[in-house]
């Protein structure tokens, strides 16, 4: 029998209160499909019997995923986000078979430093493109503390309209101290949104400043919202983000904010004139707009729907693709062999006496690296590796 606990945070009184009904559970040991998370032990001892089936197979996620069921499609990006090595092979086959479908949306980075309303211009967006008659997917990515390694994913709570309506798919993932506060499995979430029939993909990310190359390496529009008084034109070109850009976007241009916001369209419009454009062909603009009174929500659209056309009929919307995918291809070879070699037994062995001699002195770390590379045998590695594409191969519980 799966060990389970619960315990009461310290503002809930100790006596029964039937205002107070939270209580934070334990994890469990023992649940072999750990993808649904914390089972009640009445579903363990068969008392009660689940209002949903705990374990798909993969013929349920890839045929509730196409029927674009939200919750399959919820379940089924979990599974590609589990680190645990048995989900692994079944997410990618997974993956393989819903492949052929995916590629039609168009895909919108969102970023910005915190505090500028991205979430907010998502939401207005987002509800305009849903009365249009889109699919519309959000994929917010939320900061994960350094410290306790947990994420508030929050995000919903600033999507409270967009959040309800069934054209609307909003999924909050912990960045996991991911370079540009992208999610590891962002791709594969993206893929799975696009194969359930979602056609606008808006990726918000955590606004970190330079480390944004992650972002613009996944999407076709690249946006950054900035509020007003950017500072001077040097600090405007300093800023590495603005050559990643293909518009600008001054939000909160409303009310007495309206008139600076004017200003601070000018100075970013004349920064822009230092920068090559971010997408070949494509004159990158500051463009005014008010998540709060929906100015400049339609008109940005309209800009969108340009980019698009024209980098299509000049090819570079395809071309960018492509590159795209082989970048993606090239950060999963670094990944892999990262996991091969610190996961080697032999390597992991070796690793402590291997430090201890760096901060002793006793070698340097240029030795220390020689010394494990040569010791790695990658073939050996491999062998330990499952054939993903084989049910019969995927590691047992």
């Amino acid at each position: 029998m799966a060990k389970y606990t619960t315990s009461k945070p310290s503002w809930v009184p100790d006596e029964p209160n039937e205002k107070f009904a939270c209580s934070v559970m334990g994890g469990i040991e023992g649940i072999k499909d750990t993808t649904v998370g914390n089972i009640n032990p009445n579903l363990l001892s068969g008392k009660t019997k689940p209002k949903r089936r705990l374990v798909l197979s993969e013929d349920d996620y890839v045929n509730g995923v196409l029927k674009g069921d939200r919750m399959t499609l919820s379940r089924a990006i979990t599974l590609i986000e589990s680190n645990n090595s048995k989900h692994f092979a079944k997410a990618q086959r997974v993956l393989q078979r819903l492949l052929p479908h995916t590629g039609k949306a168009l895909r919108i980075g969102i970023t910005g430093v915190p505090g500028a309303g991205k979430s907010t211009i998502i939401e207005a967006f987002g509800n305009m493109l849903c009365d249009a008659g889109h699919r519309v997917a959000v994929l917010s990515v939320d900061p994960t503390s350094s410290v306790t390694k947990g994420s508030i994913l929050g995000d919903k709570t600033r999507m409270g309209t967009l959040s309800r309506r069934q054209e609307a798919f909003i999924r909050p993932s912990p960045a996991g101290g991911t370079l540009g506060g992208v999610a590891r499995k962002s791709r594969e979430t993206m893929l799975m949104c696009e194969a359930a029939g979602y056609d606008i993909i808006l990726i918000e990310t955590v606004g970190v400043g330079q480390s944004e190359t992650t972002v613009r390496s996944m999407v076709d529009f690249f946006m950054l919202v900035v509020l007003t008084g950017a500072g001077d034109d040097l600090q405007g070109i300093k800023k590495g983000i603005m050559e990643l850009a293909d518009a600008i976007v001054i939000n909160k241009a409303d009310g007495d904010n309206l008139l600076k916001a004017k200003v601070a369209r000018a100075e970013y419009e004349r920064m822009i004139e230092y920068i090559r454009p971010a997408t070949e062909g494509w004159p990158t603009h500051a463009y005014m707009c008010s998540a709060y009174t929906k100015y400049g929500i339609p008109e940005l659209w309209k800009v969108i729907q340009a980019f698009k056309e024209m980098t299509t009929e000049s090819g570079v919307f395809n071309k960018r693709r492509n590159r795209q995918l082989l970048e993606w291809m090239y950060s999963m070879i670094d990944e892999h062999l990262h996991s091969l070699f610190f996961d080697d037994p032999v390597i992991t062995g070796r690793m402590p006496e291997v430090k201890d001699a760096v901060l002793n002195g006793i070698i340097s770390p240029t030795q220390a690296v020689k010394e494990l590379v040569n010791m790695f045998d990658v073939d050996m590695a491999a062998r330990r590796q499952v054939d993903i594409f084989h049910p019969e191969a995927e590691v047992k519980s």
